[in-house]
Order: C-alpha cells, then sequence, then structure tokens
C-alpha cells in the first residue's frame, strides 16, 4: 500500500501547487484557449482559460516517480516501467509544441496533421522496438476471457505500433469538455493499481498511483467551469501512458473495452469526416460524439458522469477478462 498511498499524496500534492503557480503565469503570458465559432456558443465563455494544464500532473507524476523508484531493488519490469513513461513524456513534448504553436500563430491550429503524425509514429516503433529487443513483448497476443495466446507473427508489431497512435489521438479528441478526459482516465488509472496491486508489481503501482494523484490535483483545477485545460501536452501525454500500460500488462485487446469512451470519440470524428467528403452531410450535429450531446441538450456534468459510469462498467469487466482462467 506504500506504493501507492505515498506517490499518489506526493504528486496530488505538486500538482495543486503547480496549478497555483502556473495559473497566473498562463494568464499573464496570455496562453489562452481560442475557441471556435463552430463549436457550442456557450463555449465562448471559455475563450482565455488557460491550457497547458497537463504540466500539473507530468509534473507531479515525474517527481514522484523519479524518487520511489530508487525505493525499489527488484529489476524485473524497470525496463518497461522507464520505456512506458518516457514514450508518455515523448507525446506529451509533442503535445507541448503543438499546444505552442497555437499560441505563436494566435489561432485554435498548431501542427498539421502530418507534423503530427510524423512525430507520433517514430515515438511508437521506437517503443515497440525498445520492447521487442529487451525480451518484453513477444508476436502473441492474448485473448481475454479465454486465456489463450495467439502468434500472430511481425502484424503484432504493426498492431501495437497502429494502436498505440489511433489511442493517443482518440485520447487527444476525447478532451473536448470541462472533466471528460482526466475522470475518464483516472477511472482506468485505479484500475491499472488493481491489477498491479494484484501482481505484485511495485514498479506499476508507482508510476500508476503517481498519474493518478497527478490527474486528481489537476481536475481540481479542471471541474466545470475549468480554471485551466490540459492542451494537448496533458492529453497527448495521457494516451501515451493509458496505451503503453495496456501493452505493459498484455491487455491491449481490453483496451477496446475500458478505453471505450476513447474509440467512440475518436471513431465518431473519423466517421463525421469521411461522411461529410462523401456526402457533404453530417451524421452528428459535431463531432467528437460528447459535442454532439451537448447540442443535444446534455449539461457537460451529465456527460462526464454517463462516460465515467461507462468506463467503469467496462473497466470491470476488463478486470474480469485479465483474471480470468
Amino acid at each position: 500500500m506504500y506504493y501507492i498511498i505515498a506517490p499518489l499524496i506526493l504528486s496530488l500534492v505538486i500538482a495543486i501547487l503547480l496549478g497555483y503557480i502556473l495559473i497566473p503565469i498562463l494568464k499573464s503570458k496570455k496562453l489562452g484557449q481560442k475557441i471556435l465559432d463552430i463549436g457550442p456558443r456557450w463555449h465562448k465563455s471559455k475563450e482565455g482559460t488557460p491550457y497547458l494544464g497537463g504540466l500539473l500532473f507530468i509534473g507531479g507524476s515525474l517527481v514522484a516517480v523519479l524518487i520511489f523508484v530508487f525505493f525499489i531493488k527488484e529489476k524485473s519490469d524497470k525496463y518497461i516501467s522507464v520505456y512506458t513513461y518516457a514514450m508518455a513524456l515523448c507525446y506529451g513534448l509533442i503535445g507541448f509544441i503543438d499546444d505552442y504553436s497555437k499560441h505563436l500563430k494566435k489561432q485554435n491550429e498548431g501542427l498539421t496533421a502530418v507534423q503530427k503524425f510524423a512525430l507520433q509514429f517514430p515515438v511508437a516503433i521506437i517503443y515497440v522496438i525498445l520492447l521487442k529487443v529487451s525480451g518484453i513483448i513477444t508476436t502473441e497476443l492474448f485473448i481475454p476471457f479465454a486465456d489463450i495466446n495467439i502468434d500472430i507473427g511481425i502484424f503484432y508489431y504493426i498492431l501495437l505500433v497502429l494502436g498505440i497512435v489511433f489511442i493517443v489521438n482518440c485520447t487527444n479528441l476525447t478532451d473536448g469538455i470541462d472533466g471528460l478526459l482526466g475522470s475518464v482516465t483516472s477511472i482506468i488509472m485505479i484500475m491499472y493499481i488493481i491489477l498491479f496491486y494484484i501482481d505484485g508489481n511495485n514498479y506499476g503501482l508507482i508510476l500508476t498511483s503517481a498519474c493518478l494523484g497527478g490527474i486528481i490535483g489537476f481536475l481540481y483545477f479542471n471541474y466545470n467551469p475549468a480554471r485551466i485545460f490540459m492542451g494537448d501536452t496533458g492529453s497527448l501525454f495521457l494516451g501515451g501512458i493509458v496505451v503503453g500500460i495496456a501493452i505493459w500488462l498484455n491487455m491491449p485487446i481490453l483496451l477496446i473495452l475500458f478505453g471505450i469512451v476513447y474509440i467512440i470519440d475518436g471513431l465518431s470524428s473519423i466517421i463525421q469526416i469521411g461522411y461529410y467528403k462523401l456526402t457533404k452531410k453530417r451524421i452528428f450535429k459535431m463531432a467528437p460524439i460528447h459535442h454532439h450531446f451537448e447540442l443535444c441538450g446534455w449539461s457537460e456534468w451529465k456527460i462526464v458522469s454517463v462516460a465515467s459510469i461507462i468506463t467503469v462498467i467496462m473497466c470491470v469487466i476488463s478486470v474480469i477478462g485479465k483474471i480470468l482462467k
């Protein structure tokens, strides 16, 4: 329990302190969110809210991880914990570049899609290569509920790379209303903590607890009405840590279940864009789909609550699928 409580509290405290320090600084530097005119009209009131809030939970978790890993003597899972957190930090850096480019351009669009993918794919490829050469992963795909592994050869590595980039971008799209991405990801982190606790994996406990504490600290400032947004800095970092730990725990297929909110948001955008290009019509009032529900009259609190309940249910099912023998 020490490796759960101590990193969580330290990361939480640091994140809150960073919030009180950074929010005034970001406001003074005019690093505020630009709101598109095509969005819900009531979102205009949020224009000017500082972003780069991802620095709160990245900073909190980073300090906690660096401090508490020194207390662990065992070497098992040391490398994958380092690789996974480093990958998440790399995605956070890509998000920071995107966020800051928005500030420089004085608009809501930062890096182009091509530029983002040009940065995101190499990170995923390097991560998978490191796992492979370290002997951490094989070409076997775990099938949940049946407790069997199927060898699909090199195709497995390709699926991992594509899956990493897909989930990272889905988490980015999920960050659209106050508290949504942070709440959903907190629930997933709790599930990860439970699984690492069952396995007795201290590296995993420190990493997930530190991230959870940081996210809770961020949510203190982000619940409606938000005083700060996480920005792409935070959303891409969270995507990296969620998908990386899913691979670490050998449950990439189960990510389809417990990450269903991310995936639905991501697919709704893909479907909306594809359908509009073909027909010049829209399926949803607005994409990602959480904005569609907003325009249907749902409050942000209701959307976050429903998404959180769905995630809790899917996490319970996923834990059963993971441990079922």
